[in-house]
């Protein structure tokens, strides 16, 4: 376990989370304190009514006391912008 400094963390810092929360699988962490994570959902086209599949990228905070690797799953919260990109942060790894 890293010792962790991070103001941003929401277990060990003061970052409040609100609002929903996302389930991904972390497709990328190569950026510093930072992993991409992808969603894939159902949208309804009515014209050929049916489904089609979509997926959507967002970037979450990654506190540094947080093992988190590409391949893993994740629950992201919402929480205040933390950079331009980032509004989520990692509260928990599933697998």
């Amino acid at each position: 376990m890293v010792e962790c400094n991070d103001k941003n963390c929401p277990k060990h810092g003061k970052l409040r989370v609100y609002g929903g929360t996302i389930k991904g699988v972390v497709v990328s962490d190569k950026p510093k304190n930072t992993v991409i994570i992808e969603k894939q959902y159902l949208n309804y086209v009515p014209k050929y009514e049916r489904y089609e599949r979509r997926k959507t990228r967002i970037s979450v905070h990654k506190p540094p006391c947080m093992d988190i690797h590409t391949g893993d799953t994740i629950i992201a919260g919402k929480c205040r912008k933390v950079s331009k990109t980032k509004a989520h942060v990692v509260l928990e790894k599933i697998k």
